[in-house]
Parts: C-alpha cells; structure tokens; sequence
C-alpha cells in the first residue's frame, strides 16, 4: 500500500467518524462533509491521486454542471 492508498484509507475513517458526529448530533452539515471525506478517501485509494486532483476535478464538475442547468433553464420556450 503506497503513501495516496494510505491516506485515502485515512479520509474515508475521517469521514465515517464525522458522519458518526453529525448523526448522533443531528447536525447534517458535519454529516455531509463526512460523505464528502469518506468519497474523497475513497476514490484517492483507487485512483492514488491526491486530495487536490480529486476536490479540483469535483468543482469542476459541479461547476459545468450548474452552467448546463442554467442553459437548461434559459432555453425553454415561453408558455
């Protein structure tokens, strides 16, 4: 197991204990960032990239992602 699978072991414990938090507490923001964490960890394991290539390659998906539900949105035809 190289240095990124470790570390991708480590976000997804990291992301279980949060979710584990928000949980108990009722507190879904820390909740959801346990989901983030734990995907995050997961996807480095497999893919050995980093925390960086991961979180800026999810932005850019949201990111394209809102401009087609905009473009979505701008084209429909007026009832």
């Amino acid at each position: 197991m190289d240095k990124l699978q470790l570390e991708g072991k480590w976000n997804q414990i990291k992301g279980s204990v949060k979710q584990k938090f928000g949980d108990w507490f009722d507190d879904d923001d820390t909740f959801l960032n346990g989901k983030f964490d734990d995907i995050v960890g997961k996807i480095q394991e497999k893919t050995g990239k980093t925390i960086e290539e991961i979180e800026s390659t999810i932005r850019d998906w949201v990111d394209t992602g809102d401009d087609a539900e905009d473009n979505a949105k701008n084209n429909q035809p007026q009832a």
